[in-house]
């Protein structure tokens, strides 16, 4: 028997990267799995190398916007019944851009992005959470939720404040048998990093082999972590083992963070 035998959880941003190695991990012990992502192709792909069957399904949908958010909570209940755990994954840095030269819809499509879709999707997870009295929530956070980073203003602003939703849920619901929990990973070398860096480290006048090099060395294991450890960690919060653990920003870091 797995861990999860019989939860069910959806994982937005599940098609690659971190997200896909959560849905991995989950599936292998036994929970149902909807995987959210912008590409049916991904998604089929996904699907197909985590083995297909029942317990794996696919929902397509830009987070970016409220009914998306809403109707995959919607899709997830309606295929098998509830929803157990939500894992909010989706996200990301943008075009990066110094304050002075960031503009109002960039601001904005990052918002959406990275705060505005973990607070529908808990909202409307939760509701359904609460009558059942069981429920996991896992906000996808980062090392630079606690601190900051030039050139990224959006991405770091909104992972600040993920962390502050995240605290305030787990008090609102540790009662009744739901935490809330959120991961901050260090540097992960995801494609999603090795496209958006160069550019991020163009905005501060840097090369993309010193910017990596910069955020490694202020690790105490000096080098980056993988998607497989932030995995171990979300399965833990997902399982009962997890249950009081609540309310927590868990770095998975590398000793990357200041606290």
């Amino acid at each position: 028997m797995g861990f999860l035998d019989g939860r069910t959880a959806l994982i937005t941003g599940g098609t690659r990267g971190i997200g896909r190695a959560i849905a991995t991990v989950l599936h292998a012990e036994g929970a149902n799995v909807v995987i959210n992502g912008r590409s049916e192709d991904k998604g089929r792909q996904a699907i197909d190398e985590l083995g297909g069957g029942d317990r794996i399904h696919f929902l397509a949908g830009d987070v970016q916007l409220q009914s998306v958010c809403e109707g995959l909570v919607a899709g997830t209940i309606e295929r098998y019944g509830a929803i157990d755990i939500l894992v909010n994954n989706a996200g990301g840095v943008g075009n990066p851009a110094i304050v002075a030269e960031l503009g109002d819809e960039e601001w904005q499509s990052i918002l959406n992005w990275n705060l505005n879709h973990p607070f529908w999707c808990s909202r409307a997870a939760l509701k359904a959470m609460i009558p059942r009295q069981w429920g996991r929530i896992i906000n996808m956070s980062s090392m630079y939720g606690k601190t900051a980073l030039p050139g990224v203003a959006p991405y770091i602003t909104t992972k600040h404040a993920l962390n502050g939703l995240t605290k305030v849920i787990a008090q609102e619901v540790g009662t009744l048998g739901i935490t809330c929990n959120a991961l901050c990973p260090g540097l992960i070398i995801t494609d999603i990093v090795e496209s958006t860096a160069p550019l991020s480290a163009a905005a501060i006048g840097m090369n993309y082999d010193d910017y990596i090099n910069m955020i490694v060395a202020g690790s105490a294991i000096k080098k980056p972590n993988t998607v497989e450890q932030v995995a171990a960690v979300a399965l833990l919060l997902c399982s009962e083992a997890g249950a009081g653990i609540t309310g927590s920003m868990i770095n998975i870091d590398g000793g990357s963070s200041p606290y």
